[in-house]
């Protein structure tokens, strides 16, 4: 709720600070004391278009602070958070400063925002109703939202939006599998010669690295032969190494009784040599058969690599991938096909996941037009008093064509109105005008009182043209609507300003220095006074005096302010 404005500099103000309260608050003052003055200083501070005109004449700029007690859960905290902007303990500080070259900037709890960030806050925090500015109900895109809350459709809504999810996650899948279906068809001679050429190949994991070992081993295979033989040669060079070994061995052992144990590890050591001789001589007699190739293997294991590496090379990857490459495409033919009967098969989910949100939003559709009518039904009651007997206002429930289906339902809501019975029917913000205008939102917004998230409320003369039981009525349901919401109204009816829980003049005073206005909260007899003026005229009676005061007297708050 609102709670301070403070004004510096716009047009007749130098400086103003007002404290707001809950309930009713009203605003009098005779025509052209600057009451719609204090209505644009807030829009300025709430996000409205900035006009250098607003600046006091002989001033560089102008500011507006306006701060808000709000409940943070509703709506604000994914917007502040979004912003990075600190959430003041449960309060709202909007600023706005307007220089003289027109430039604008615009503050939300200290901290620069853009002006359409402030104008978003501040729409969910005012709003107002009046001869030449409305929004919030006015906007159709709205209307829906208005409408669920008062049939407390929420459960439903989300019913539909989980059908819609599962719809469109639905139709995703099936939009890929028919777009993998077109690709692969136009890939198909592509896939099934490059799989023919792999299977061909039939690549396995390392073998580049294996075939590219046993290439080199094969190419150096005559200088590996050759050098296996001088070692042959060498072992066997007289009667042979082995034989040198056995005849030193020999020589040891006979000796080596007499040596007291000093020749043991001597012993030990040339037997270990005979042995590993022989397994040395075992080892290159096995590698000399093994490196004994044909060329003719050379030719097939260079084959094979280069082959190899030509595939890679032609699909882009390396020899290593290509075992992969084989089973992905192998899967690209599979889906090729099985692909058909899959399609039908995401056909039927889409189908039937179609009917199921057609079905929950068939139902959502018949709750917002019994919902509908039950708002056509309490507005109905409330135009009478206001001097709107003429008046009907309908709640326009039509469905959407399906591609404007959404997870919120199929239905498009407007709040539609007739002014008159030879009058059509229309929109209400195209048909009605002015005062009627602001008292079929007054009707409106006393019935969708708990449907409306919107904390404070401002009207700017709902009750022009209108007077007596008519003015009273107004009153009435100004007072009944601030009972849960915050409610300003500007007003020139003392049957609504006798209803206010508080009340403000509005004054302009002139002098040599130019005119200024005031704005002065009024108590007891000031407010007695205030009303009798509004009930006379200029010359204020004693008559009128007593008629203010009984106006007081009826009012639950009057007498006590």
């Amino acid at each position: 709720m609102l709670r301070t404005l403070s004004i510096r500099n716009i047009v007749l103000i130098e400086r103003l600070d007002l404290e707001f309260r809950d309930g009713l608050g009203v605003l009098t003052g005779e025509t052209g004391s600057g009451k719609s003055i204090l209505l644009d200083a807030l829009g300025l501070a709430t996000g409205a278009r900035a006009d250098t005109d607003l600046i006091r004449q002989g001033s560089d700029q102008c500011a507006v602070t306006a701060e808000f007690e709000v409940d943070l859960d509703k709506g604000f905290t994914a917007i502040l958070e979004e912003a990075g902007i600190e959430d003041g303990g449960g309060g709202l500080i909007l600023r706005r400063v307007v220089n003289a070259d027109g430039r604008s900037r615009a503050f939300v709890n200290d901290q620069a925002v853009s002006v359409s960030l402030l104008r978003q806050i501040g729409g969910k925090l005012v709003e107002v109703h009046g001869q030449h500015e409305t929004h919030g109900l006015l906007d159709p895109s709205t209307h829906g939202r208005f409408v669920d809350a008062f049939g407390r459709l929420g459960g439903q809504i989300n019913k539909v939006r989980e059908a819609f999810q599962i719809w469109r996650a639905a139709g995703k899948q099936l939009e890929d599998a028919e777009a993998a279906m077109e690709a692969a068809k136009r890939d198909e001679e592509f896939l099934r010669h490059a799989v023919e050429e792999l299977r061909r190949l039939q690549p396995v994991e390392g073998e580049e690295e294996q075939l590219a070992q046993l290439r080199t081993m094969m190419m150096n295979g005559e200088q590996l032969v050759q050098a296996l033989k001088e070692t042959f040669d060498a072992l066997n060079q007289g009667d042979g190494a082995d034989a040198a070994v056995r005849r030193a061995l020999q020589k040891v052992e006979q000796v080596a009784e007499k040596a007291g144990g000093r020749l043991d590890n001597a012993v030990s050591a040339l037997e270990r040599s005979l042995m590993e001789l022989g397994e040395a001589t075992g080892e290159l007699e096995r590698a000399s058969g093994e490196l004994n190739w044909d060329p003719a293997e050379l030719e097939q294991v260079e084959e094979r690599l280069f082959a190899l590496r030509a595939l890679a090379r032609k699909h882009d990857t390396d020899v290593e991938g290509l075992p992969t490459l084989l089973s992905a495409f192998e899967r690209r033919l599979a889906d090729l096909d099985d692909g058909a009967g899959n399609i039908e098969a995401l056909r039927a989910e889409v189908a039937k996941s179609r009917a199921a949100y057609v079905d929950l939003a068939g139902k959502l559709s018949a709750a917002r037009v019994k919902a509908g009518k039950g708002i056509d039904t309490s507005v109905a009651k409330e135009l009478p008093p206001l001097k709107l007997e003429a008046a009907k206002f309908v709640t326009v429930v039509a469905e959407l064509p399906e591609q404007e289906w959404s997870e919120t339902g199929k239905d498009r809501i407007v709040f539609e109105v007739q002014t008159n019975p030879n009058t059509a029917q229309g929109p209400i913000h195209k048909i009605a005008s002015g005062g009627e205008l602001a008292r079929l939102m007054l009707a409106l917004k006393v019935v969708l009182a708990d449907a409306d998230s919107v904390p404070t409320i401002i009207f700017d003369e709902v009750d022009a043209g209108i007077g007596g039981a008519a003015a009273a009525a107004v009153g009435d349901r100004l007072s009944r609507l601030s009972g849960g919401l915050q409610v300003l109204v500007v007003t020139h009816s003392p049957q609504v300003a006798a209803r206010g829980d508080c009340h403000w003049q509005i004054t302009k005073i002139g002098d040599k220095a130019g005119n200024v206005t005031s704005v002065d909260e009024l108590n007891g007899g000031e407010r007695t006074e205030e009303i009798a003026r509004m009930l006379a005229g200029s010359s204020v009676t004693d008559e009128a005096r007593a008629a203010a005061d009984q106006l007081l007297s009826q009012s639950p708050h009057g007498l006590a302010s």
